[in-house]
């Protein structure tokens, strides 16, 4: 919740998880903020590209046999920003940082001139 409460509501209307326990907690994102949830069909691998294709960028910061308990929020917030700060080329040689900050810019232009 805390990690997407900022952002605009158009921009946070739906999140798709993996069928992993850590999401366990989804109904507090519907409860809380109205955010849709969905989840990908088991052993659809085809469902969930960019979350596969993000473990295995993972990988190179986070071994298999890395204790996930033994991470600090830092080194988290850490990896996560070289990730995104990573360019890509489905995305035009442009990080997804940049994606992402363009789309809501996008939102608040678009919200700005329906306010008019």
């Amino acid at each position: 919740v805390k990690a997407v409460r900022d952002l605009p509501v158009t921009g946070r209307r739906s999140i798709t998880f993996d069928r992993g326990t850590e999401f366990v907690s989804w109904p507090h994102l519907q409860a809380q903020l109205g955010t849709q949830t969905w989840f990908c069909d088991p052993s659809s691998p085809w469902q969930k590209g960019t979350v596969e294709n993000t473990n295995n960028r993972l990988r190179k910061f986070l071994p298999r046999s890395t204790e996930p308990t033994a991470l600090t929020n830092r080194c988290l917030r850490s990896i996560c920003q070289r990730l995104n700060a990573t360019p890509r080329k489905c995305l035009g040689y442009r990080t997804p940082a940049e994606v992402f900050e363009a789309k809501l810019v996008d939102i608040r232009n678009r919200l700005k001139y329906n306010r008019k």
